[in-house]
């Protein structure tokens, strides 16, 4: 199978606060980030990531809080460090006017566990050389960008990933081995203006063996007051 390398792949989603919204009601936090989590299993064996580097932003202050974890690796999954980044920036002292931005970060994600597979069953090693998410919220709504970099293994991947495009991740028979969720990205009802994306989201299907999921980065933030 020919592996499948893009050089850098990025895009955003807006979303635009309702003349009738209250942010103090936001269906997302004020801002947070983290830079994903695992929990897939094999033949009763589990795998399990607790979310990594997670922050949230003080709405209250002006200021940065950092989060940061150091390499992990499990049977059939590396990631490298990641860090996280959530800041409030007043931008108009004189009307309280604020900003907050959330940023996930990460590299070297290397998910082998479907190259593991036997004969025609096995499927390809998905990696990514770095990756980030960011979302954006001022008083008039929020936005959500992403950029992924040095991808392999992710053969029919578009150019163009448009929000929540799945991607088939198959076998050399051409089974379906796991579902690709990019850009997985949630607005409340009703709409308040806040917004959340996961970056991507991998979902073992039963063809593979495996069981359960691994995200990486999710971000979410709200209107500011």
């Amino acid at each position: 199978m020919r592996k499948m390398r893009k050089s850098s792949i990025a895009g955003a989603v807006v979303a635009l606060t309702l003349a009738t919204a209250t942010p103090a009601f936001a269906g997302n936090p004020p801002g947070t980030a983290s830079a994903g989590s695992a929990d897939f299993a094999k033949a009763g064996q589990a795998y399990k990531v607790a979310p990594l580097a997670v922050c949230d932003v003080n709405p209250d202050a002006a200021g940065t809080v950092t989060g940061a974890s150091p390499a992990v690796s499990r049977t059939g999954l590396a990631i490298g460090d990641t860090s996280s980044t959530c800041t409030t920036e007043v931008v108009d002292p004189a009307q309280f006017l604020t900003k907050t931005t959330s940023v996930a970060k990460g590299a070297a994600f290397d998910l082998s566990a479907l190259a593991s597979l036997p004969g025609l069953k096995k499927g390809p090693r998905l990696k990514i050389g770095e990756w980030s998410i960011t979302c954006t919220a001022d008083e008039k709504g929020t936005s959500a960008g992403w950029e992924l970099k040095a991808m392999s293994g992710w053969t029919g991947l578009p150019k163009e990933i448009k929000p929540g495009y799945v991607h088939d991740v198959v076998a050399k028979d051409g089974t379906v081995l796991a579902k690709a969720k990019f850009t997985d990205t949630v607005f409340p009802e009703p709409n308040d203006g806040s917004i959340s994306m996961t970056l991507l989201k991998i979902t073992f299907e039963p063809s593979s063996g495996y069981t359960g999921t691994v995200t990486v980065g999710t971000v979410a933030c709200s209107p500011t007051p």
